[in-house]
This record gives C-alpha cells, structure tokens and sequence, in this order.
C-alpha cells in the first residue's frame, strides 16, 4: 500500500512579508498530481495545516478546494491537527466530511479510532493522533506528568491496546505532531517545549509499522520506520539548504517498509544567505547566481554603508532581510551595563553609541562637535532651570 506523508502546510503564512498563497496553491496543484500519477492510496497529512488558530479566509478557500480535489480523486486523506492549528475549528464537520474520505483527526479522545483500508494482504489501521498539549490533554490520559513523553505515551497506550484487538497481520501506520528526539530543528518551527523538556524519544512508537511525523521543518528520518516530511515550502532562512519534499512510503504485506521515495516540491524561489562587505556582493560575478534568489544579507563593512537595502536591491531585488555584523567588532566582555560605563563621560558614552548603531566608525570631528554641542546646551538648560527652582 503506498501512502504520501507531507505535513506543515502553514497556509496562510508569509515569508518576510511576501505572500505564498500563490506558492501554497502550486503545492496543491502538485500534490494532487502526484497522487494520481503515483497511483497513491491514501494522503497522510500530520498537522500545521494552517499557520494560526484563525487564518485568513484565502487560506481557508485553498484549504476547501484542496480537500474538494483529493475527495475527487477517491483517494481516502487522513489529516492531525498540529501546534499551530485550531483543533476544534479544524475538526468541525469531521463527521460529514469523513463520508468524502476525509478523515480529520483532531480530538484527542479519538486517537485510538483508526481509519481502516484494505489491501490483497489485509487490513492497515491508521490512527490520527493530533497535537497533544500537556497541560490540555493530561487529564483524558490520566498522567502523573505534565510533559509531551507522558501523553503521547498514554496515547500510544491506547493505540497498541486497539491495534492488539484487530485481526492477525493487521499492519499499522501513526500520524502524529512532535519533537522526536534526534530531529534537527530550524527557526521556523514555534516552540512545544514544556518546563524545558519538548523532546520525546522515537521508542515511544513502537510496535508501529510507519509513522509519519509533522512539526519540523525540515525532511529527516528518525529510523527506517519514523519520519518526518517536513513543510513543502521554506518559511525561514534557515531553511535555505533544505530540499523539500514529501515521502512516498510503500508498506509491504508484512509490513516492512519496502519502498521510500522523497517526491520533490516545487520551489517559488531560491534562498540565499549572503554574508561580506556591500562592494563585494555587489560586484564579485561569482554571486550572480544568487540575483534571482529571496535574500538574506549580512553585511560586514567595518562601517555601515549608506542606503545599504537600496544599493543591494540594484543586484538582488528581492532581498528581505538586512543585518550588520562588521569585522573587527570587539566582543562583549561580560561586563555589566554599569561597570562598561564606569568612568566614560557622557560625551564617550554618547560616541560609542553612535558607533555601535552605524555598525563600526566612530564620530569624525564634525559629529562629535554637534555632540558636544547637543551636550552643552542640555548642561546650560539644566543650571538655567535650578537658577529658576
């Protein structure tokens, strides 16, 4: 049986302001493709299909039309409410929409109803197990501890108790939306951590033949039978070297994993993090590679340049992002606040932070006379004010 795994859809989300909508639809558009020319059986979808609680309703209509075409094509969807969604919004309607082969997996109580398919070899169980929060869930679990390795363990719990009542030869698949330990994390993904502990360990899933992971953003596998699919478009930086993509995972008659191909997404535009003084960027062809690219500069001139974003956007029109790091710049030395300023007059105090927001550079004689001047007035104003007290 062939399932495609992707997850983290975050429809409706930006990237530095640019709006991916467009982008998100050429998602759809593909994935629908792929599940008719892989002659897929069924859509794995483990959470974060939307970016908030409350998305904007562009994201909601894409959301609608791509439910309506893979309904369409017959193929059952099994889809898990991630960190970032709103599960009772996402689940509304689940009932109904099931009878489309739509299964929206989002109440946690249901974690241990799987959607059951059948093949020449048997029956696959395939539980929907959404995105449990501690604090939420711990009471339906009945947990000592409030922590992620508590309840999504009291889940699997559940899980493996129904699986152990199916018939022999039954073979399994989980979704779910964690920090399995292991996973490499990138800047994009929000915090799950409770009392500093996120991670769970991937043994927490044993005794399942496949489980499809969602909430990193990047394609890893765990082990052979835990992975994640990471999101089907970059929404950082971070992600600049990641190759996005979806798993599509045949399960044999025993269950073993006998085929695992990661199926390409389209990419709206290349990334590229670009770090050096602004006459080299913008001149060295060797970076012309990079013109078309979305755009993240840092700039390293020991002084920071004039209109910086307007010159780089000569080269690299579609920079987004601009940060300072100039070379040479002395390193904090631990010190506190007030024992850096302990005996600097206000005239040092002042220049150094001049220097500080340029980048590099202190005053030229010029500008610490205007300073010294600023400096001035503000001591003759104050003397003229206790004179009047």
């Amino acid at each position: 049986m062939k399932f495609l795994h992707t997850s983290d859809w975050h429809l409706g989300r930006a990237f530095h302001r640019v709006n991916l909508l467009g982008a998100q639809a050429a998602f759809v558009d593909h994935l629908v493709d792929t599940v008719r020319t892989h002659e897929v059986d069924a859509v794995l979808v483990a959470g974060d299909v939307y970016d908030r609680a409350v998305p904007p309703l562009p994201a909601v209509e894409l959301y609608d039309r791509a439910l309506h075409r893979l309904a369409e094509l017959g193929v059952p969807t099994v889809m898990i409410s991630g960190n970032h969604d709103s599960a009772r919004r996402l689940g509304v309607g689940a009932g109904l929409i099931g009878r489309a082969g739509i299964h929206l997996r989002t109440d946690p109580a249901g974690c241990a109803d799987p959607v059951v398919l059948a093949d020449v070899h048997g029956d696959v169980a395939l539980y929907g197990l959404p995105y449990l929060e501690p604090a939420l869930v711990k009471d339906e679990f009945s947990t000592r501890k409030v922590s992620h390795e508590a309840v999504l363990g009291a889940a699997m719990d559940r899980i493996r108790a129904d699986l152990a009542t199916r018939p022999p030869g039954t073979r399994s698949v989980v979704l779910a939306h964690a920090f399995v330990t292991g996973g490499q994390a990138s800047d994009s993904e929000r915090d799950i951590s409770v009392g500093g502990v996120e991670a769970v360990p991937a043994s927490v899933f044993d005794g399942v033949d496949y489980t499809a992971l969602g909430h990193l953003h990047g394609c890893q596998t765990i082990n052979e039978r835990v992975r994640y699919s990471g999101s089907p478009l970059a929404y950082s930086f971070s992600e600049a070297d990641h190759r996005k993509t979806m798993w599509l995972i045949e399960l044999g008659a025993g269950g073993e994993i006998s085929g695992a191909e990661r199926i390409d997404t389209p990419v709206p535009r290349p990334l590229a993090r670009l770090r050096g003084r602004i006459d080299d960027l913008l001149d060295d062809p060797a970076y012309a590679v990079y013109e078309d690219a979305w755009v993240e500069a840092t700039l390293t001139d020991p002084v920071r340049p004039d209109d910086p974003m307007a010159r780089l956007a000569t080269r690299f029109p579609h920079t987004l992002t601009l940060a300072f790091d100039p070379e040479g710049r002395r390193e904090e030395t631990g010190a506190s606040y007030a024992q850096r300023l302990r005996g600097r007059t206000d005239q040092q105090i002042a220049e150094d932070f001049v220097a500080h927001v340029r980048g590099g550079g202190h005053p030229d004689e010029a500008e610490r006379a205007v300073l010294q001047g600023a400096f001035d007035d503000v001591r003759a104003d104050d003397s003229c004010r206790e004179t009047h007290r």
